[in-house]
């Protein structure tokens, strides 16, 4: 089939290579100029495990391609994929100018019947203003072309979102023609070959499932993260608790560590979106605000940790943080914990010291240089002349490192854990000053 990609960022870019690899022939277009330019070279704009390859392969093969020229991209697919950006706005709502801008381009260009399909995160209602635009735009030619609008949000996960395309949990559709459903059954088709992982749904419910999923995400993190604040006064062990906990089949282990919060592009901006929307009907979402509210909290506690420990004496301390991204396998920094903490340090007066696989360049492009930052080259390096280490992202490499060296290079044996990673016994018995989250009496 041939497909159209809107929008070549991290959504678009995984839509689009998956879509190739089955066989598809896909183009992805994109306004970023100097985006299309490097993909066109075989460069990948984003980091996730296993897409570079696949970019590649596919391009190769002559089933992907990349342009900047609309009318080109428009003509080309019968399925017309909106993958752009919804930035949060001001008031915390999604801003939807550049899906209605692609909705308004494939009405100023489409000359036969079109799918248009939303793989974006957008607040409900929205498939409802993408029609209304491309209606006008047809409209304003003098034209009359029939077109359908459907729903089908996307549950990627970063550092594991080829895996989540090519083996769904579901693949939501929301609809209101029998027709379009078909279609999008034999696109979906070798993705769907187990077991019948499609599900079809009217559109205001689809677009609302995708909103309902990230947030009963977050709220499980954030409500692990409130146990464990009271563990720590409690003196019992939160992740104790949660192994009591997550092994009643009604809970599940999934999402209930806890941390220093959640980041990245999705749960934040989705979250306060739900929450918007619920205003705009008149209803008050007293859980989405508390959940919001916890991660904000929680996105300090390292910080008021390293404080206490060090009696609010941080002005010239170095501290060594492990972990920039949001979360291992990506290297995305959106409303990533660590930036809250690096922040913090530098308004009390103390320099940074920091270490990612993968995220360094993007650390690079937020903060540029500046005297209070080193970004070292391996996690021991990040260490030398540190007066303590915090752990924000718990990547593999970090999970059993020789801490006799850790205890060397560190001016004083503090290590404070935002992941939970070590064993609280274990970093006693090695003289650490150990602080973990909701570990009670057995960590700090």
């Amino acid at each position: 089939m041939k497909v159209t990609i809107f929008g070549s960022g991290y959504v678009g870019l995984v839509t689009g290579t998956c879509l190739a690899e089955v066989g598809n022939d896909v183009v992805c277009v994109d306004v970023d100029e100097k985006k299309i330019e490097m993909l066109n070279n075989g460069q990948i704009p984003i980091y996730e495990p296993g897409l570079e390859e696949m970019v590649h392969n596919n391009a190769a093969a002559g089933r992907l391609h990349f342009t900047t020229d609309v009318k080109t991209a428009v003509d080309h697919g019968l399925f017309q994929f909106i993958a752009v950006g919804t930035p949060p706005d001001e008031d915390g709502s999604a801003d939807l100018q550049y899906v209605l801008a692609v909705a308004r381009s494939i009405g100023e260009h489409m000359e036969e019947y079109k799918i248009i399909v939303d793989k974006s995160t957008v607040p409900v209602g929205t498939a409802d203003k993408v029609r209304e635009t491309v209606r006008q735009a047809l409209e304003a030619r003098g034209v009359n072309l029939e077109f359908d609008v459907v729903s089908n949000p996307e549950f990627l996960k970063e550092g594991a979102a080829i895996d989540d395309f090519m083996k769904p949990d579901r693949i939501v559709v929301g609809t209101d023609n029998p027709r379009t459903t078909e279609l999008l059954r034999a696109l979906y088709a070798p993705f769907n070959r187990n077991h019948d992982r499609l599900i079809a749904m009217d559109i205001r419910s689809a677009e609302l499932t995708k909103y309902a999923a990230n947030a009963m995400l977050a709220t499980k993190i954030s409500f692990m993260n409130e146990l464990s604040n009271l563990a720590e006064r409690l003196g019992a062990d939160i992740e104790q608790v949660r192994i009591g906990i997550g092994s009643d089949p009604r809970i599940g282990y999934h999402f209930i560590y806890p941390g220093v919060g959640y980041g990245g592009s999705c749960f934040p901006k989705d979250v306060k979106a739900l929450e918007r929307t619920a205003r705009e009907v008149g209803y008050e979402a007293q859980l989405l605000s508390a959940v919001e509210a916890v991660n904000e909290r929680q996105k300090r506690k390292l910080f008021e940790k390293i404080r206490a420990h060090f009696d609010d004496d941080l002005a010239g301390r170095t501290f060594a943080l492990w972990g920039l991204a949001f979360k291992p396998n990506t290297d995305d920094m959106r409303e990533a914990p660590s930036r809250i903490l690096m922040e913090a340090l530098w308004a009390a007066g103390a320099k940074v010291r920091a270490y990612d696989p993968e995220a360094m360049n993007e650390c690079r492009r937020i903060y540029g240089e500046r005297d209070d930052l080193v970004l070292c080259e391996e996690p021991y390096q990040a260490l030398e002349g540190a007066d303590a280490l915090a752990v924000v992202t718990e990547w593999n490499v970090f999970r059993s490192p020789d801490f006799s060296k850790v205890k060397s290079l560190l001016k004083q044996p503090v290590v404070f854990d935002g992941r939970n990673l070590y064993d609280p016994q274990r970093m006693r018995e090695q003289g650490f000053d150990y602080y973990a989250i909701g570990r009670g009496n057995l960590a700090k």
